[in-house]
């Protein structure tokens, strides 16, 4: 438990940091109303989506960096990181070539033309800056990899102090810079995130780090190790890619009802993105143990930190639940703008009601993510990708059927959603619970070289 929290904790803190840069920027943008608020969240995840797949490939550097650890092999780690990097680079013009795409989904959802326009801009600004954020994903596996998590949190910490301040400066113009709105909250968040990349490149690039992990000899192309990469990698990249498109599927959904329903919706999903997201700090630091454990053939502990891990993750949940359930009107009244807002009016009603019954499902939200991050850190990637990707295309489809062809109210829609999503964390434990993670071989030992003998890593698990 002590192990677990000194990884987690960091990362808890570091996801938190990240969620508080987004859900500021929107509260600042509801103060001029719900559909700046509305077009950043609907921008926002847009181009997170179209980011989303080299994100997730990059980001299993965690596991790969902790089984070659846990293996004694620290010259392996820095080359991982070199692949990762060169792949984030390979990625960055395809990103910005599927900006026509994100523009046409906009056109597609029936949002009004008052929120398309600035939804337009704040989407364009993010993804033109996503070099930023791929770059930032790289270094922060390497560190959440090999147990140093504080870094990350501090790189966290940085970009969300200098957002913040930036945001609220640019967006309602003080100082003497000029107000511009939500324009001001897109370069707030990619300076911010540009400040938290450098904290990470510095202390990559550190003398004691150099030395340690060896990194300018890492500087290359390596084809086991991409080959490792790209084939584990690629199928939580597919994931990530296909659960936020089935995510930003259903907040279109929703969107598609009107800007009452979307209000309710973004209300609530920002209040969720309160609750799931510092649980990935959880995840990471549960893929990182129990890869650094696989990876030295000690199957046995890696279950021991899954169970710590549940423990953390249960604490943090537990209070969410409280205020989800004793105090949602309070949390909706966060979002109030500051000029009397009708859409926001008829809005908070279904937006309490939302906030409510996700308490729920807080819980199952930890089994989720701690065991996901169990199987992959074992290197058991694809049934997860399997389980979390049907998951989410299920409630999209569910919600579709109940709001767009039964007519269903939004309130009966999103209890069906809720509690679909709160049975499927029992799938993921029977998974977890037929113990075919312990016996997948990722890495292999450092090798005892025999005089003239070599030896020659094989690319297969």
């Amino acid at each position: 438990m002590g192990e677990m929290i000194a990884i987690a904790l960091p990362m808890v803190v570091s996801a938190s940091c990240d969620t508080i840069m987004v859900f500021t920027d929107r509260l600042f943008l509801s103060r001029l109303g719900s559909e700046m608020m509305n077009a950043a969240m609907g921008g926002g995840l847009t181009s997170f989506m179209l980011m989303s797949f080299f994100l997730g490939l990059t980001g299993y550097s965690t596991a790969l960096v902790a089984q070659y650890l846990g293996a004694g092999r620290k010259k392996s780690c820095a080359v991982v990181v070199s692949q990762a990097v060169i792949i984030a680079l390979a990625a960055y013009p395809v990103i910005l070539a599927l900006r026509p795409l994100g523009h046409m989904l906009f056109e597609m959802s029936g949002i009004t033309a008052s929120q398309l326009a600035p939804q337009k801009l704040y989407f364009n600004i993010l993804l033109w800056a996503s070099i930023i954020g791929l770059l930032r994903n790289c270094l922060s596996s390497f560190f959440s990899g090999t147990g140093r998590t504080a870094v990350v949190m501090a790189a966290s910490l940085t970009a969300m102090v200098v957002n913040m301040c930036l945001n609220y400066v640019m967006v309602f113009g003080k100082f003497g810079v000029p107000a511009m709105g939500i324009r001001g909250s897109a370069y707030g968040t990619v300076i911010g995130g540009l400040c938290g990349l450098a904290v990470l490149a510095a202390a990559y690039f550190s003398r004691e780090n150099r030395k340690e992990f060896h990194v300018p000899e890492a500087l290359r192309f390596d084809k086991i190790v991409m080959k490792k990469l790209l084939r584990l990698g690629s199928s939580v990249g597919a994931e990530m890619f296909l659960n936020i498109l089935a995510f930003n599927s259903m907040i279109f959904v929703f969107y598609s009802r009107g800007p009452v329903t979307a209000t309710a919706a973004t209300i609530m999903f920002n209040w969720d993105m309160v609750s799931f997201v510092p649980l990935i700090g959880v995840e990471i630091g549960v893929t990182s143990l129990v890869g650094r454990c696989m990876g030295a053939g000690d199957p046995g502990t890696a279950h021991r930190s899954v169970q710590s891990g549940l423990k953390l993750g249960f604490m943090y949940s537990a209070v969410i639940l409280v205020l989800f359930a004793g105090f949602p009107e309070l949390l909706v009244k966060v979002f109030r703008p500051d000029v009397a807002d009708n859409i926001f009016a008829a809005a908070e009603p279904t937006a309490s009601f939302m906030v409510r019954f996700a308490s729920l499902y807080v819980l199952t939200e930890a089994l989720l993510v701690v065991y996901i991050g169990a199987l992959r850190g074992a290197g058991d990637t694809l049934w997860a990708m399997g389980i979390s990707v049907t998951l989410h295309w299920l409630s999209v489809g569910v919600l579709a059927l109940l709001l767009a062809v039964m007519g269903v109210s939004t309130k009966a829609a999103w209890v069906v959603v809720v509690l679909l999503f709160a049975s499927f964390s029992a799938v993921v434990y029977l998974r977890y619970r037929t113990g075919k993670w312990r016996s997948i071989k990722v890495v292999h030992p450092e090798p005892v070289l025999i005089p003239g003998e070599s030896f020659h890593e094989t690319p297969d698990i």
